[in-house]
């Protein structure tokens, strides 16, 4: 897929709580292709401590606008820097990047899929929601976070499909991890998708393991060139070392040599 380096305009800059917000951005031409999945790299303007850019993942894309939205953590300088924009702005992205979510053929027979994230971990799960969504298939979420106030956009993901949540102290869904809602005793899916803490992605892969379900996850492994030159985000494979920025960062569990 080829790939593109532009401007865009921020449309709009949204805080979500206290650490999130969510940057829409749009282009003044047609968006190319995007896959639910990918992501793109961030050029921090005017912040000589912060050269390298940033990878976000695609939250949405909106071809009748040209835009984007990017749900951003605030970790840094870097994302700092981003949720200072305002409505106007230019941002320089390279996009998009990556291998997304391998999408079932749209069929006269509905399939139901499983979308697990855990804290930021959503972003991509909204644009892959709305595709299956799109193909006539059945995304059903299961969302994870510490509390309440750490559980994002979940209205947005509510007009896409069932939402089941958990948060670790049990104020809002069940109480506890994803890996343990009850969704996961009594129900049967087509597949499995998910992204999020490293830890909470491994037990989603031996879970769907146990139960035959195929399974993509998309990897959060430290990027900085996003195009395969660095070799800082690489993972080990069953075919060898592989750069989580150009063949990832979606993959298949049975690529995987997690112990699951």
């Amino acid at each position: 897929m080829k790939k593109y380096v532009a401007d865009w305009i921020v449309t709009e800059n949204k805080r979500i709580n206290h650490d999130h917000f969510l940057l829409k951005v749009a282009l003044n031409e047609s968006l190319p292709e995007m896959m639910p999945g990918q992501f793109v790299q961030i050029k921090i303007a005017d912040s000589p401590n912060t050269f390298l850019r940033r990878p976000i993942s695609i939250h949405y894309a909106d071809p009748l606008n040209n835009e984007i939205g990017l749900l951003i953590q605030l970790v840094g300088a870097g994302t700092r820097k981003l949720a200072e924009l305002r409505k106007n702005s230019r941002l320089n992205l390279v996009f998009p990047l990556g291998n997304g979510f391998s999408l079932p053929d749209k069929s006269p027979s509905i399939k139901r899929f499983l979308l697990i994230g855990g804290g930021a971990g959503v972003a991509p799960l909204y644009f892959l929601g709305s595709a299956l969504l799109r193909l006539g298939h059945t995304p059903v979420f299961l969302i994870g976070a510490k509390t309440a106030e750490d559980l994002l956009l979940i209205e947005e993901y509510e007009q896409l499909g069932a939402v089941h949540l958990t948060t670790e102290d049990g104020k809002v869904g069940e109480k506890g991890f994803v890996t343990n809602h009850s969704l996961l005793k009594t129900n049967s899916f087509d597949g499995i998708y998910t992204c999020g803490p490293l830890p909470m992605m491994q037990a989603v892969a031996a879970y769907a393991k146990s139960f035959n379900y195929p399974c993509e996850v998309s990897l959060e492994n430290r990027m900085a060139c996003g195009i395969g030159a660095c070799l800082c985000c690489v993972e080990n494979t069953v075919s060898g070392n592989r750069c989580i920025c150009t063949e990832g960062p979606v993959m298949n569990i049975e690529q995987l040599t997690w112990q699951i």
